[in-house]
């Protein structure tokens, strides 16, 4: 409460010290007097103009309507007075508020720029592709059988024709002992029946039937010698092998997936490329292949096959590149990425890809162009120009501007998101966009 009792005393102090300063002022600056010659002159003015109306025809004539009609058109009369008023009002105050926005100019945004100029620009086509082996498959077997031996371990070099796994022969090795016997004999009566046939001791037919007979032995000693080279899997070509998971007494089906064989130097990359630029490429171009496994190296090869048909499904060609991989380096199904040069390097005129604004209807970018007034700092005032540009390739963070700017003009690199034709530019180039031709990530 006591609180409450000295706010209220000051708030009533405050007030008698308002009310005494403004009966000073008053009294300080002649209000009183000016108010009284004010409202003077404004009755003498309303005086003047009552007697004028008074001598108009259409006083005389509001005079001599009834009452009821007179009080009605004075009252239709000072609604429309106060119709206009209104009207008036709200139209003064809509010119002053143009006149005051438009008298305050656009605000000055700040930009960073950057003067365009020319740079060496390789032409090339860019692509990503997939790495396969020169060679490479996925081994098993034409027969079921039990391993007996694995002579190779994983990841190791073997030649073509080396033995991989070797599968338990030993009955088939019987058989086909047997089955050799079997023609070893048939030969032999084939050749005393040729002798007896010779002396007419045999009639033709016995000696058709022993020849057929000893060519049947030897063809199903072939075929037992095939069965017994289907349990040897051997290498169809120099290569490294997978990892080896098949142990000795493991029994296998045909057709099981047993170890992969891929040949590693060359390899292929293989790629594609929009159908527009089925024209630059050609057999034997060089191609520069990078991975993200060995980001500071480079392989370098040439296409070697081209597709002799384009994909209906996304217009691409698909290309095949072979590299010399003596260290073995790049594997079969690494992600790569594919340069192909073309040609001879040309001189471009460059900006960074932050500076140009992409539209439907066309590409944009802004120039700071002097005004030729100066600025608060005494320096030279800029103000924003928007111009169309045709964009080329693009290089990192470049981008290649075929046409719309001039070599030597100054562009705006960022910041133009809030910009538009003559607004005025606080130009900052402390901090710059990236506009590197080969970025890489950063820690």
């Amino acid at each position: 409460m006591k609180l409450l009792e000295k706010i209220k005393t000051k708030i009533i102090a405050a007030i008698l010290a308002i009310w005494a300063w403004m009966k000073l002022k008053t009294e300080e600056w002649k209000l009183r007097d000016k108010v009284l010659a004010i409202w003077t002159k404004a009755k003498a003015f309303w005086a003047r103009m009552g007697e004028k109306w008074r001598n108009t025809k259409a006083y005389q004539k509001l005079m001599a309507m009834e009452p009821l009609p007179r009080r009605m058109t004075m009252m239709l009369c000072g609604v429309f007075l106060l119709l206009g008023l209104i009207f008036g009002f709200n139209q003064l105050k809509t010119f002053m508020i143009k006149h005051f926005i438009a008298g305050m100019g656009l605000p000055p945004a700040t930009v960073s720029t950057m003067v365009i100029a020319t740079s060496e620009w390789q032409p090339k086509l860019t692509s990503v592709g997939n790495v396969r082996a020169f060679r490479g498959v996925e081994l098993s077997t034409e027969v079921a059988g039990l391993v007996a031996t694995v002579p190779i371990k994983s990841g190791q070099d073997v030649k073509e024709g080396e033995l991989l796994i070797k599968l338990n022969d030993a009955s088939d090795l019987a058989q086909l002992n047997s089955l050799k016997a079997l023609a070893d004999l048939a030969k032999v009566i084939n050749e005393r029946d040729r002798q007896q046939l010779a002396i007419q001791a045999i009639s033709k037919n016995v000696f058709d039937t022993s020849a057929a007979d000893a060519k049947s032995k030897q063809a199903q000693v072939e075929q037992q010698t095939a069965l017994v080279a289907k349990k040897n899997l051997k290498a169809p070509f120099s290569g490294r092998v997978g990892i080896v998971s098949i142990n000795p007494g493991q029994y296998v089906n045909s057709g099981d997936k047993l170890l992969t064989l891929q040949t590693l130097d060359p390899i292929f990359v293989d790629f594609n490329l929009p159908q527009n630029n089925a024209e630059q490429i050609q057999v034997g171009q060089v191609v520069e292949v990078t991975t993200d496994a060995f980001k500071d190296a480079s392989f370098t090869g040439k296409i070697t096959a081209v597709s002799p048909k384009v994909d209906t499904n996304t217009r691409n060609i698909q290309v095949e590149a072979q590299l010399a991989n003596p260290d073995k380096k790049i594997l079969p199904g690494m992600f790569a990425n594919v340069n192909i040069k073309l040609g001879e390097q040309v001189k471009l005129l460059t900006l960074p890809q932050t500076s140009v604004t992409y539209n439907p209807y066309g590409s944009t970018v802004f120039l700071a162009k002097p005004t030729g007034k100066k600025d608060k700092q005494g320096k030279d005032a800029f103000e924003a120009q928007q111009v169309f540009v045709t964009t080329g390739s693009t290089r990192g963070d470049q981008v290649a501007i075929l046409k719309g700017v001039d070599e030597g003009a100054t562009v705006v690199t960022s910041g133009q998101l809030k910009l538009k034709n003559g607004t005025p530019l606080i130009i900052n180039n402390t901090v710059q966009p990236a506009n590197s031709p080969n970025p890489k990530p950063q820690e």
